[in-house]
């Protein structure tokens, strides 16, 4: 259009040199190869997460349009600055029509939403408008914060607001927060990119045995808060083994605009920390932004059979948080699993995340009704794998009485030897604890599945095991590790800087002499609890054959009576989440058996059927009551 106005001289000679401009712009724009390099700046991480249960938020969940953006054309030619016309008054031309695009009702998975983006994998762009009016500064004149919450996005997201580049977040199961305080207009345009692609540095890595959903699959809200906040409220009960003190800790976003202890003819900053069923009503004092406080009281202990919990109440000055926890004690003696100082088994499922309608984006119908089928099979436990399930299974199991293993995805062949990739483990660690730490249904964060007892592999785990230990002191921390084929033995290295020995092996299935089962635990001689995180086998649904008959639901029920027979009789062995509640999509798995799902559930993907193993391991755990 430009060349063409040129020859007809409607471009004066004194634009000539603009119209070269901005050709060498589209050139650099084809040919850039590092177009991500500005786009790693602002990364959000667990530092930029804060205390959100019980505000005031406001969602902006709902209808946006979507373009698929294989190329990421956004990214390399800026789509978010809307360039339109140039300073000259040219018209440019676009490869974007943000309010002519398709609309996508978010949080969901792009892949469940049309039948031609089920296998697609790579860059989505989403956007819409929303008005905003800052109702604190009007009423108050206080000056308010506001933050955008985005509940999880697959596997990388890029946020731009306003013709502004926000920030970035890696880690496709944890929460981002990203300040948009400044940005905010009364009338707004938000645009964010999704990047779903499989990376071999990423956390999880490009090869694992689950579907690899895209989109934002969880809410996304705008939080708005004081100047200064309260970031961080902790309260459980003091792991002493009285169940007669709770501990509260509280810090704020900023120790200097609320700290008044220095200024004359003022008191001390403090929090007033509110149970009200407790009788409990405290001044927690603050220094330099934070404080704690034990506190005497004597709570109804939380448990499976009894999951009491406390409506609790934090004020600050200008900031006031709320939440509803439970107060139990869960630790480790010896051999031994202690849940308020009692000897517990773990009677347990594995589970993923997942549903055939909604893909990762569970409705908390579709959640519960995971829970009611766990505790159908008399379960109290559930090992949520492979990766930070959405934060409301955990609320959900608090209310329901379900204790909970948390897993980060340091899945299989990580890059242990780099340390980007560390740092992205890492964060996703402190990310899951810093999001679930008052949740008394967690009881062990899990620090990853399945990795080769290798050097690097060692030091990579046990820097993240001493992480979730210095960040968390009132629970366990594990990781589910492999058999020793070598020793036929429980012998990986790790095991020493775990709490409990999370145990995958599939006697009966991938090794198929059921006899090395039971040499194996003799061979072995833990000196901490063992929980067997995996075992089963593949089953279509209503197949049948014999015993022998791999693929049906005779043989896996076999697998099962023959595993729980040797199990019950292992006295390290202090709890069991088979592999696996449901079927779940799995792009690995081809044969005819599978057809492109992993079988090993003792349901169906609809959960609709039971298969008979389903009833074995019901009795089972009914007999470990």
């Amino acid at each position: 259009m430009l060349a063409e106005q040129f020859r007809k001289g409607e471009i004066k000679r004194g634009e000539k040199s603009y119209m070269k401009r901005y050709q060498q712009k589209n050139v650099s724009d084809i040919n850039l190869e590092d177009y991500l390099g500005e786009y790693e700046g602002s990364r959000a991480t667990v530092d930029d997460m804060f205390f959100d249960c019980g505000r005031r938020k406001e969602s902006l969940n709902g209808v946006w349009h979507y373009a698929v953006d294989q190329y990421d054309t956004c990214l390399r030619q800026h789509w978010f600055e809307e360039r339109y016309q140039d300073g000259n008054g040219f018209t440019l031309p676009v490869d974007y029509s943000f309010n002519e695009w398709p609309t996508m009702n978010l949080p969901c998975c792009w892949n469940t939403e049309k039948e031609m983006f089920l296998l697609y994998e790579g860059s989505m762009v989403f956007t819409r408008t929303f008005r905003y009016t800052d109702m604190e500064t009007a009423h108050t004149g206080k000056k308010e914060r506001v933050f955008l919450k985005i509940g999880a996005a697959n596997y990388i997201c890029r946020v731009f607001l306003n013709k502004q580049y926000i920030g970035m977040h890696r880690g496709g199961s944890t929460p981002a927060y990203f300040e948009v305080t400044d940005a905010l207009q009364t009338e707004n345009r938000i645009l964010i990119q999704v990047d779903s692609a499989r990376r071999p540095e990423q956390v999880p890595t490009e090869n694992t045995d689950w579907f690899n959903y895209g989109g934002i699959y969880r809410d996304i809200e705008l939080i708005r808060v004081p100047a200064t906040y309260i970031k961080q409220f902790r309260i459980a009960l003091v792991p002493d083994g009285t169940f007669s003190k709770i501990k509260a800790r509280i810090r704020l976003s900023d120790d200097g605009n609320m700290q008044s202890a220095n200024v004359p003819g003022t008191a001390p900053l403090s929090a007033e920390l509110r149970i009200p069923e407790l009788n409990i009503l405290v001044k927690i004092p603050l220094s330099d932004g934070y404080g704690e406080l034990v506190i005497d009281a004597a709570p109804e202990l939380w448990s499976p059979e009894n999951p009491r919990l406390y409506d609790v109440f934090l004020t600050c000055s200008e900031d006031a948080v709320s939440d509803t926890v439970g107060f139990r004690e869960i630790r480790v003696r010896g051999r031994e699993i202690l849940l308020n100082g009692r000897p517990i088994y773990l009677r347990g499922i594995s589970c993923h995340e997942e549903s055939v309608a909604n893909g990762k984006a569970l409705t908390d119908e579709e959640r519960l009704e995971t829970i009611r089928l766990a505790k159908e099979m008399n379960c109290n436990f559930m090992r949520l794998a492979h990766y930070p399930h959405d934060e409301r299974m955990a609320k959900l199991a608090d209310r329901e009485g379900l204790l909970l293993w948390e897993e980060i995805p340091v899945y299989w062949a990580i890059r242990f030897t780099r340390e980007a990739t560390y740092e992205d483990a890492e964060n996703q660690l402190k990310e899951m604890i810093c999001r679930d730490w008052n949740r008394a249904s967690v009881i062990i964060w899990s620090v990853g599945n399945e990795n080769a007892d290798s050097d690097e592999r060692l030091a990579f785990m046990k820097r993240l095991a001493d992480c979730a230990h210095a960040a968390d002191d009132t629970r366990m921390v594990s990781a589910a590790c492999l058999v020793s084929m070598d020793k036929l033995a429980i012998a990986d290295r790790l095991a020493e800087y775990l709490d409990i020995i999370g145990l995958n092996e599939y006697f009966g299935w991938y090794s198929p002499d059921f006899d090395q089962l039971p040499q194996l635990f003799a061979n072995s001689a833990p000196s901490k609890p063992v929980i067997i995180t995996e075992f089963g086998a593949d089953a279509m649904p209503e197949h049948h054959g014999t015993i022998q008959d791999k693929g049906t639901e005779e043989y896996q029920a076999y697998v099962y009576e023959r595993q729980v027979e040797t199990l019950r009789d292992i006295d390290y062995v202090k709890g069991t989440t088979p592999w696996i509640l449901y079927d779940f999509r799995c792009p690995r798995r081809t044969s005819v058996i599978q057809g492109y799902y992993n079988r090993k559930g003792l349901l169906p993907p609809d959960k609709k059927y039971k298969k008979p193993a389903f009833y074995i391991l019901q009795k089972y755990y009914q007999d470990r009551q």
